[in-house]
């Protein structure tokens, strides 16, 4: 099974390699990001979004909502 975390991007630090800064529940950690870049969205628009990572990629954006939601039961069942 395989777990994504939510994380907000909070810098985009390479812009040429698509790595940016997710913030994961207060821990910073640089992930690669092309998984959620496109003409529509590009890299520079990225920060301020939610994303869910996994393994050092931000596999697709998700809503503040869906985040917060998602880092409640995760806080739930580690408890």
């Amino acid at each position: 099974m395989c777990l994504g975390i939510p994380g907000q991007i909070i810098e985009i630090t390479d812009l040429q390699n698509q790595l940016a800064m997710v913030d994961v529940s207060g821990v910073k950690r640089q992930v690669n990001i092309a998984c959620i870049i496109d003409d529509a969205h590009p890299i520079e628009s990225c920060v301020g979004d939610w994303v869910l990572v996994h393994v050092g990629f931000a596999l697709n954006r998700l809503d503040e909502e869906e985040a917060n939601e998602t880092l409640r039961i995760l806080a739930k069942i580690t408890q």
